[in-house]
């Protein structure tokens, strides 16, 4: 049986190029909707940064993580733009319009 954190990983691979889902997706999907949070601690120790994109995941209104465990906001920003992902800038914050990018899990 997978451990929670394993359900993450796996939910996040499935998260195409040029999408981005939310925290709160990523734990429903993985069986556990109150648990927003334990998936970004997931996140933040990822183990194969370069393999699962955790920068494709943000929180419910679009926005980039303000610390993204791999080097800040700006990397994550950076890693987006390259996969067609526009992010704009709000009052210092990075933000995803999630109608355009979200991926629906289905």
């Amino acid at each position: 049986m997978q451990t929670f954190f394993e359900r993450v990983y796996e939910a996040v691979c499935r998260i195409p190029c040029g999408k981005v889902a939310t925290y709160g997706q990523i734990a429903r999907l993985c069986g556990a909707p109150r648990s927003s949070r334990a998936v970004g601690y997931a996140l933040h120790v990822n183990p194969q940064p370069g393999v699962i994109p955790c920068h494709r995941v943000v929180n419910r209104e679009g926005r980039l993580a303000p610390a993204f465990a791999f080097g800040g906001a700006g990397v994550q920003k950076e890693l987006l733009s390259r996969e067609g992902v526009a992010v704009c800038e709000r009052e210092g914050l990075y933000f995803v319009d999630l109608h355009k990018y979200g991926f629906c899990f289905e």
